[in-house]
């Protein structure tokens, strides 16, 4: 049997379908085949955040922290706005994928995991707002917490393109790179 023919086997055609549409864009609006707009954006609020803790981290240990506390605050609320465009593209690529399947649920657990963040990430946002000019604590730990679901998010979705190959080019069209 070639190697070909194993994906077109009688017992696999629902599964092959479903494979082929979670690589193909919802609309142009979703990013070009092989080229998924979600995965650019998600830049903004990981590097956002990031920045934020470093800057929490240098403000509560009393490195110039009225400046650093306010950028933290700043990065916390970029990362909250780049979070909710990423996630517009996310579920673009989320309807493609075919109910019941492990992808499915793979990706509806990532998309628990980033909502869960961006609400940790705007209770942060809402207390250093009630602490100006100093460093917080509290916002600080819900950063911290929210960066952990943000991790294991990032987790999940690696494995929905690394693993599952959702938007990702499909085999034939990688060879042309080899």
């Amino acid at each position: 049997m070639s190697p070909r023919a194993s994906w077109t086997a009688p017992h696999l055609p629902d599964e092959e379908s479903a494979l082929r549409r979670a690589k193909r864009p919802r609309s142009i609006l979703a990013g070009p085949y092989g080229h998924p707009f979600h995965a650019l954006m998600i830049t903004v609020p990981i590097g956002a955040w990031t920045a934020s803790l470093v800057f929490d981290i240098l403000a509560l240990f009393g490195v110039e922290p009225e400046a650093f506390s306010l950028a933290a605050q700043w990065l916390v609320a970029i990362g909250i706005v780049g979070a909710l465009l990423a996630a517009l593209f996310g579920l673009m690529d989320l309807s493609k994928l075919t109910s019941g399947t492990r992808a499915r649920l793979i990706a509806l657990t990532h998309m628990v995991f980033n909502t869960v963040a961006i609400l940790l990430f705007a209770g942060s946002f809402i207390v250093r707002l009630t602490q100006p000019d100093q460093a917080s604590v509290a916002g600080f730990v819900l950063s911290l917490v929210a960066m952990l679901c943000v991790g294991f998010s990032g987790f999940l979705g690696g494995e929905l393109t690394y693993r599952y190959g959702v938007r990702v080019a499909d085999e034939e069209t990688q060879q042309h790179g080899y």
